[in-house]
C-alpha cells in the first residue's frame, strides 16, 4: 500500500559511506591498527573521521602523511583491507534518520539505489549485515565498472540496474566527487553535508543543487508537497 507521498522522482541513489551510514569508527580502527602495529600512536579519531569517505587513499594519506606513489603504500592498503574485513560492522551504524528515510521511501513505492567506491569485498557484506543490499533496487560497488566516481558511468550502470532514467533521479553524496558524477549522469544532485566532507572545499562549493545538514531533510527533498 502507497503512503500517498508522491515525488518528482523516478529514483533516488545514494553514496554509502558517510551518507546512508557512518562507517567512520571502524574504517578509522582499522587505520589505527597500522599505526599501532608499528609502534606509533594512534591518531585522533576526528583527525581521522573526514577522510573516511575517500577509503584507505584518505585515511593511509592521513594517518601517515604519504600518497599513493609511496613505496609503503601498496602494502599498508593491502594490510588496511585486511583490518578492516575483520571488522567491518563492529560500531558502524546507519546515520540518524536514514532508517526513517528509506522506510518512507519504501512506502511511496520509490526505488533506491546505492553507488558507492568502495570495493565490492566490502560493500557487499556490509550492506547484507546492515539490511540494505536486500532493500535496494541496484548497489554499485566501486569495482563493477571500469570506472569509479567522479566517472558517472557507476551512477549511469545503478539506474540501468533500476530502469530509471537518470534524468529523474536523484542522487546523494558527502563528497565532491558525488556531486560531479551525479551531475554528469544527468542527476539532480544533494551534498550531505552532515558526512565526512573531508575535500578542502567545504559542500556549499560543490555546485549541488541542494544541501542538507540531517538526514531528515532529504524527506522534504524528495516530498516537497509532503504535509
Amino acid at each position: 500500500m502507497s503512503s500517498g507521498l508522491v515525488s518528482p522522482y523516478k529514483g533516488v541513489f545514494f553514496d554509502l559511506d558517510g551518507t546512508l551510514a557512518d562507517t567512520a569508527p571502524d574504517l578509522v580502527a582499522a587505520t589505527n591498527k597500522l599505526l599501532t602495529a608499528r609502534n606509533l600512536a594512534p591518531k585522533q579519531y576526528e583527525k581521522l573521521r573526514p577522510h573516511a569517505s575517500a577509503g584507505a587513499r584518505g585515511l593511509i594519506g592521513s594517518a601517515f602523511g604519504i600518497d599513493t606513489n609511496h613505496p609503503d603504500f601498496v602494502s599498508l592498503r593491502d594490510e588496511f583491507f585486511a583490518n578492516y574485513e575483520k571488522a567491518l560492522l563492529v560500531k558502524s551504524i546507519l546515520f540518524d534518520g536514514v532508517d526513517h528515510l528509506l522506510n518512507q521511501l519504501d512506502a511511496a513505492n520509490l526505488p533506491w539505489g546505492i553507488v558507492t567506491n568502495k570495493s565490492e569485498r566490502f560493500t557487499k557484506p556490509l550492506t547484507e549485515l546492515m539490511g540494505l543490499r536486500q532493500r535496494a533496487v541496484s548497489t554499485v560497488s566501486g569495482d563493477t565498472t571500469p570506472h569509479s566516481k567522479p566517472h558517472p558511468e557507476p551512477i549511469l550502470h545503478a539506474a540501468r540496474m533500476a530502469n530509471i532514467d537518470p534524468s529523474q533521479s536523484i542522487y546523494v553524496g558527502d563528497d565532491i566527487r558525488d556531486i560531479v558524477a551525479g551531475k554528469a549522469a544527468g542527476m539532480k544532485t544533494i551534498a550531505a553535508a552532515y558526512g565526512y566532507c573531508g575535500c578542502e572545499e567545504p559542500p556549499e562549493g560543490w555546485g549541488a543543487d541542494y544541501l542538507v545538514r540531517h538526514p531528515r531533510d532529504l524527506l522534504e527533498i524528495i516530498f516537497p508537497n509532503r504535509a
